[in-house]
């Protein structure tokens, strides 16, 4: 048994189907709108684009995804500012915003979502494990806000708060900690299309 199993009673398993009922939710609305998505992503690693992509009728909305694991890849691809992953390393608000952005502009899309953060095992500069941070990009704004497990089942973003909130951090192991970000990637598409989250998941982390 994993040890996110033995935490989190459904374990990963149970992230995955929920993950999967709001990308199906997702694709739903944006067809009816007949906006389009794109990705930028770097500890997920392609894993948003590929839940959305397992949806029936994705390609109607989907132009692609960007995985910028590296730091340097978030500039050559993505075209965050150099002197911004300088200035702050990959794991800031700002550099979520200008992930965003760049996904949009680089694949044609109507909304851009970016994901970038701490999964683990360790701290990385400074960062604790469970730190993510978001970006989302439309034609009226970008925006960055911090994936939370409040905002994960389901909750409005914080847009803007800046600075991290340690209280809200992320809990589990690497898989839980990065599917609890596709699933926060997603909640927050819905809310940018207009959509409340259905069924909201509880996340209990418990030692």
């Amino acid at each position: 048994m994993s040890a996110d199993r033995a935490v989190h009673g459904g374990g990963v398993e149970a992230l995955r189907e929920r993950a999967e009922q709001l990308a199906t939710q997702v694709v739903h609305a944006a067809t009816a709108q007949g906006r389009t998505l794109a990705t930028c992503e770097s500890l997920t690693a392609g894993l948003v684009s590929a839940t959305l992509a397992s949806v029936s009728g994705a390609s109607e909305v989907l132009r692609g995804g960007l995985v910028t694991y590296a730091t340097q890849t978030k500039a050559t691809l993505a075209g965050v500012a150099p002197e911004a992953l300088a200035a702050t390393g990959p794991v800031d608000p700002e550099v979520a915003r200008q992930m965003a952005a760049g996904a949009a502009r680089r694949l044609r899309a109507d909304i851009g979502v970016a994901l970038t953060g701490v999964a683990g095992p360790t701290t990385q500069d400074g960062h604790p494990v469970g730190e993510v941070w978001l970006g989302i990009a439309t034609a009226d704004a970008v925006r960055a806000v911090q994936v939370t497990p409040q905002l994960c089942t389901g909750g409005q973003p914080a847009w803007e708060r800046g600075a991290v909130d340690a209280t809200q951090l992320l809990q589990g192991g690497r898989d839980y900690i990065r599917l609890q970000a596709v699933i926060g990637a997603l909640v927050v598409l819905l809310h940018t299309l207009g959509q409340t989250p259905v069924a909201e998941l509880a996340l209990e982390h418990r030692e």
